[in-house]
């Protein structure tokens, strides 16, 4: 991933197709309720979460876990799935919001109890526990550990 430090997300531009509602907002920011997913091909898949509601906007670092976090199989509660009218799991967008610890960044972790799901036929979203918030962690590490080692060397 190339480092851009003189890049911030409102430099970025969001295409129409990547705007979405959050009608409850997120946990603890229920103000917000409108989203920009933004991005920079070469910080993938790392994304940014601009929502925009209350004059400052709020950014929050998310992936989309597929291919980045083996054997996560988030299940929602059938009244979220109605709620946000999902017809089946295609059309489903999951978020899981990355926390990043200053001068650590092998340190970071996701959470994987409460991710964003999104609508991608409606574009409407809510964050949401999941049902089997049991299996996962809302600390999990983005990058394992060998075992009596340290941090895994990345390139």
């Amino acid at each position: 991933m190339k480092v851009m430090p003189e890049l911030y997300p409102t430099d970025l531009e969001a295409p129409a197709a990547n705007i979405f509602t959050l009608p409850g907002g997120l946990i603890g920011f229920e103000k917000y309720r409108q989203a920009e997913l933004l991005y920079e091909p070469d910080n993938l898949p790392f994304l940014w979460l601009k929502l925009t509601d209350l004059g400052m906007p709020l950014h929050f670092v998310v992936i989309e876990p597929g291919g980045i976090i083996p054997g996560y199989e988030p299940e929602l509660f059938e009244e979220h799935a109605m709620e946000l009218g999902l017809r089946d799991g295609a059309e489903a967008m999951i978020l899981n919001i990355v926390t990043l610890r200053h001068a650590r960044p092998l340190e970071a972790t996701v959470n994987l109890v409460g991710p964003i799901v999104v609508n991608r036929r409606t574009r409407t979203g809510r964050q949401v526990v999941i049902s089997n918030y049991s299996r996962y962690s809302a600390h999990h590490p983005l990058v394992e550990k060998a075992q009596g080692v340290g941090p895994v060397p990345t390139r």
